[in-house]
Parts: C-alpha cells; sequence; structure tokens
C-alpha cells in the first residue's frame, strides 16, 4: 500500500501538534490548576500521536469517543471562558491568562475536529492546508512571545517560568 505525499504531510502534522500539545502539557507543571490543563492537554496530544502511527484510529470507536468527550469538556470551557473575558470587555486576550487558555482549548477542539474523520478517506487539499496552517501557528507564536519579554512582562510568573 502506498502512501501518497497528503497522508505524509497530515502525519506530520499530527507528529507536530501532539508534540506541541505535550509542551503545552509540562508548561502547565506550575500553574495553580495545573492537573486539569495538564489532562485538558495530554489527551489531544495522545490522540493526534495515535493518528500519527495509524491514521485509520479515527475509526475506532474508543478514539471517537475520546476525541468527541474532549470536544464537548473544552467547548464548554472554552465558552464560560471567553464569556467571561466579553464581560470584562478585555480585547487583548494573550496577555490574559484566561485568554491564553481559551485559545489553547478552543486550538485543542479545532484540531481534534479536523481529524474526526480523517482516516474514513483521502485526505484532501483542504484539509492538508488547513492542517499546515494550525500546525504552524502555535508554534510560530509561542516562539513570538517567548522572544519577545515585553509582551510577557505582565504574566504572572507560574507563566514565565516553566520553559
Amino acid at each position: 500500500m502506498s502512501v501518497s505525499f497528503s497522508q505524509i504531510i497530515w502525519r506530520v502534522c499530527n507528529l507536530f501538534m501532539s508534540v506541541f500539545f505535550w509542551l503545552a502539557t509540562y508548561v502547565q507543571i506550575n500553574d495553580p490548576d495545573a492537573a486539569l490543563w495538564m489532562v485538558g492537554y495530554a489527551i489531544p496530544a495522545g490522540l493526534c500521536f495515535l493518528l500519527c502511527c495509524q491514521p485509520q484510529i479515527t475509526e475506532s470507536l474508543l478514539w471517537r469517543r475520546m476525541a468527541d468527550l474532549h470536544v464537548l469538556v473544552a467547548s464548554a470551557f472554552g465558552v464560560i471562558l471567553g464569556w467571561k473575558l466579553y464581560k470584562e470587555g478585555i480585547t487583548d486576550i494573550f496577555q490574559q491568562e484566561e485568554g491564553r487558555e481559551c485559545c489553547g482549548l478552543m486550538l485543542t477542539v479545532f484540531w481534534l475536529l479536523l481529524c474526526r474523520h480523517s482516516g474514513r478517506s483521502s485526505v484532501g487539499s483542504v484539509r492538508i492546508c488547513t492542517a499546515v496552517g494550525i500546525t504552524v501557528f502555535p508554534f510560530i507564536t509561542w516562539i513570538y512571545y517567548y522572544m519577545n519579554t515585553e509582551l510577557r512582562k505582565h504574566w504572572p510568573e507560574h507563566c514565565t517560568t516553566a520553559i
């Protein structure tokens, strides 16, 4: 069975997203509510790794149920955090912990939804382009904020000492 170029790109994107979610899991270690956030990132990290190793795993009932449950819970928490940001009129969401948490949750939700039925048929060009864009974005953002200390100067200490 030959593997197409788009399948290779899809697997690589899932590998990178798995790495990103594992890094996000690690940096939660000194957060006041670390256990909650570590689970919130470790589940998609594991699901992405499984998908990287075996693309047809999305047809497994266990994989789908884990992904669906994570999407449901993360969406609920994301809506709560988003509502809090909206109510408080916060526009610079990366400067607020709730904003960063909301964005992280939405990233896991979007990624798992993108992966949801990827094992059923060939991965199309729209999914590949979307996957590459989503994969590149968090790494560039993280590097940008890591290099720009001015942007991080008002963050709480637990957000600046993990890496």
